[in-house]
Order: structure tokens, then sequence, then C-alpha cells
């Protein structure tokens, strides 16, 4: 039955690979997730190995034989990884190590949940090894771990559970999360870059708003985020409804939604709600590109949208520190854009991410208003204001898009006037237009000038005013003030007169 059911998923091709490779009395273990979502029709990318003996050397050879990327992670565990770029463009990360304890069963009892519990012999696979029912809890939806001590043994499958009974729609087991507790005080023992993973994960998977507010309920946010902890209570003036943390909450889950309507195939039952057609209608044409825009990666172990909404999760972390009771008793928050990026980037950089991942989700939090400001001005952004709009943040706009369409449906939320949001949605449509229609005339204008021109036309010398003239042509090109050599010419006779 269970190859049969690997066979759907699209795994026989890549088992048949490996049993050509390796030597046939070696015996060669399926385990966890991959097994689990074979059962219930889920697409794996993730798989994970276990051998009896030589797992490094043997990966090493399979890795040799598919021509795919090799990786050993823990000599002394004998872990290794090997990624496989598949024709479509999707990654194929397979995992191998050696059997943990003295027997496969032992390795499969000391695992973290037990429908990840189960294994299949590749070279014979109508054999399901199942030690502590994992099938019955699949079948029943339940997420059980696999011993009162798994949480205490590794912290991290706290996270990990968290995830998994979001993104499977499963049921946690009762008792788990008194299990949780009990081990939640032992997380900042992990390593910076397991949570990082794991959490990542969440924010990757879906409904990470969902899960985040599970682990605050359970007292994990404190030890891992803390400095998320304390934009719980802050409150927020009209026209906000929730106080920071609520509401930050809220921009995540409408930021799912929001890509959910742009990025993901398109389904009309998300359109039943106005503000979601609205949204459609307006950005709809840019479901491609934007999915395109998705597929680059900052880093090959992290996707871009997981950067986005880590983004997301720390756009407002400024404004505990820059709480300010104004006149009329009004709330207010000045810079905390500014000082989000500093909370977020000392955050990031101690969660060992990559420094363009570091400076990306830095410029999405430090311009997130951006475009909620050029909603606030009569019509439509000038040419010269979407010009500025990308020069300061190049391809990082995209992201902060997005994100500000999560932040004006998560301050308002369903009582948000239509005129506002459509308003709103007009400027990211003029931005987006910018980007992917009229680069050339609005972001990126072709130089119609060189500097060296500059210098003998005016008699100049080297140095920084010349970027600074440059700069400003191309200002004016984008804003439709210049359009030749010659007007170029004019253009910096005026600047140098003005500005010098």
């Amino acid at each position: 039955m269970i190859a049969e059911f690997l066979n759907r998923n699209n795994l026989s091709k890549i088992l048949d690979q490996l049993c050509d490779v390796l030597p046939s009395g070696l015996p060669v273990y399926l385990v966890g997730g991959a097994v689990r979502d074979a059962l219930i029709g889920r697409v794996s990318h993730d798989l994970d190995f276990v051998l009896a003996r030589d797992a490094l050397r043997n990966a090493r050879k399979v890795a040799d034989s598919l021509q795919a990327a090799y990786y050993p992670l823990d000599e002394d565990r004998e872990y290794g990884r090997l990624v496989l770029q598949q024709p479509g463009g999707e990654r194929l990360v397979l995992d191998f190590t050696a059997i943990q304890g003295d027997s496969l069963e032992t390795d499969l009892r000391a695992r973290d949940f037990t429908v990840n519990a189960m294994a299949v012999d590749i070279h014979s696979r109508n054999n399901l090894s199942d030690p502590l029912g994992g099938l019955v809890d699949l079948h029943a939806r339940q997420l059980r771990p696999c011993s009162e001590t798994s949480f205490t043994n590794d912290p991290v499958r706290i996270l990990r559970g968290l995830r998994l009974a979001a993104n499977l729609n499963f049921q946690l087991s009762p008792g788990i999360g008194t299990l949780m507790r009990q081990a939640i005080h032992l997380l900042p023992s992990v390593s910076p870059e397991r949570l990082r993973d794991e959490f990542f994960r969440i924010l990757d998977g879906t409904h990470p708003a969902a899960c985040i507010h599970a682990l605050e309920l359970i007292g994990g946010l404190s030890y891992i985020l803390p400095e998320l902890s304390v934009m719980k209570n802050v409150p927020q003036s009209p026209p906000h409804i929730a106080d920071v943390w609520q509401h930050t909450l809220a921009v995540i889950t409408y930021l799912e939604t929001v890509l959910n309507v742009l990025v993901a195939p398109y389904d009309s039952n998300l359109l039943t709600n106005l503000h979601l057609s609205l949204l459609s209608l307006h950005l709809g044409c840019y479901r491609q590109p934007i999915a395109a825009h998705f597929q680059t990666s900052l880093n090959p172990n992290r996707s871009l949208r997981s950067l986005l909404f880590w983004a997301a999760l720390f756009h407002d972390a400024g404004k505990p520190e820059t709480y300010h009771l104004a006149e009329a008793g009004r709330i207010q928050f000045i810079d905390h854009e500014g000082q989000g990026e500093i909370t977020l980037r000392k955050i990031s950089r101690a969660f060992h991410l990559s420094n363009s991942e570091v400076d990306r989700a830095g410029v999405i939090v430090s311009s997130h208003l951006r475009p909620i400001l050029l909603a606030q001005i009569n019509g439509n952004p000038s040419r010269r204001a979407i010009y500025r709009f990308f020069r300061n943040i190049g391809v990082a706009g995209i992201d902060v898009c997005l994100l500000s369409l999560a932040d004006v449906l998560g301050t308002y939320g369903s009582s948000i006037p239509e005129e506002t949001w459509v308003k709103h949605l007009r400027v990211v449509q003029s931005l987006l237009e910018a980007w992917w229609e009229r680069s050339t005339d609005s972001v990126s204008p072709d130089p119609v000038i060189n500097g060296k021109d500059v210098m003998v036309e005016f008699s100049l010398g080297p140095g920084p005013q010349i970027g600074r003239i440059l700069d400003a042509i191309k200002e004016a090109q984008a804003a439709g003030e210049v359009k030749t050599r010659a007007e170029a010419v004019e253009f910096t006779r005026v600047y140098l007169k003005t500005k010098g």
C-alpha cells in the first residue's frame, strides 16, 4: 500500500535512483515528514533518509551520481545534505544520517511526533515501520509527541509542533500544551541558527500569525523574541483599532491573505470579500511578476516570502520606545520606523541572517510608511515621487508595497472605508506599474549625458559635485522635465546657478 502512495507523490523516481547507486544489501529508510506527506497526498521537497552505516560516504556517492550539491552538516553524527535542482526550478533537499541508537525502532522512538516516526525501506517499499501508531494519529489528524520528554530533549520541537499543527490542520493531542510549557524555559539553550530556521519555517508556512500567537500564549515568545513582547498593550490612536501587538498579528494575517490573492493560484472563493475583490481588480494584473519576485532568494535556505513576514513582524517594533502622548490625548510614534529598523537589524544579526537579508528587511521596515504617506496626497503620486521611492529602496519597493497593503488593512480591519482602500490601491498600482511597465521612464531612465560631458561643458573637475548633477538630471528625466542632451545641459546650467 505504502508503495502506491509514494508513487502518487512522485517519490518513486528519486527512490529508484538511490537504489541504483546504493548497495542493495544496505538498509536505507525514508523517514519522517516525506512518509507522512505521501500518506496524506502532500508534495514534499525535503526527504530524510537513515542508513545502517556509512551515511556520509554514501551521501557523497549519491551526490556524485545525481550531480547534486553536497554539504556535510555534522560529521560526528554522520549527517549530510544533498541539494538537487529539479527541471522545473524547484529544489529537492535530501538529508542522509546514520541510524541513531541500536535499531531503526530506537531511532523512530526518539523522534519528535508520531506522524513523523514512520519509515519505509527504499529497497522494499510495501512495509511501513510504525512503532508508535503514527498512521492512526495521521488518520485522526492529531499531533502527538513520541514521548513525554520529546520537548525537553529538544525544545525547538515546540516551534515545530505549532507549525505542523497549523500547516497540516491537525489538532494537538491532549496534554501537549502542558509538556510544551514545561520545556519552554529551555528554548534559550537552542542555538540561534536552529531557532531561526524553525521560526522562518513558521513564517513561510500557513497561518503564521496563529502560530506566533500560540507561541505567545504558552510563554515562548519572551524567550525567543522579547523585543516583540514589549509591543503588547501599547495603545494607538484611531484609525487604529488595536494595540501595537494585536495590530502586528493582524498585519501578519492580512499579509498572508494579500499574498494568497496576488501570488497563489487564482481562487475565486477569496474574492467574495469586497476589499479583496478590489485588491484583485487593481493589482491582479501583476500576479505573475509578483510571483516571479518571490521566486528570487537572498539566501538558498530561506525564502524571500519568509523574509517579508519577518520584516512585517518588526515593522512597528519601534513604537514602544517612541510612544508619545501629544496634545488632546493623541498618541504619536515619531520615527518609529527608524527605531524599528535598528531593532530589526540587531535581532537579525543575532539570528545570523545574511548581510543581504538584514539589509533588505531593514529597508522594508524603515520605508514601510512611504506608500501610506503617498496615499495622503491628493491624486496619484507624481513621476518625481515614484522615482524617489524606488531610487532610495530599489526592488525592496515591491515588498514595501505589499506590506503597506496589509498594514492599512490591519489598521482599519473590516471597517476600512472603501474610498481609503481604493486610494491606497491606486498608489500601489502606480508604483508597481512604474517598476514593471515604465521602468526606463520612471524608475531608471537611460542617461542622456555623462559625467565627462558635464565636466567639459562647464569646465568642472571630477568630484562629488558631478555625481550630484547626474543624479539631479536623472530625476528630472524621470519627472519628464529633461528628454534630450540639450535639455540636460540647460538643466545643469540652471542647477549650477541655484545650487552650485
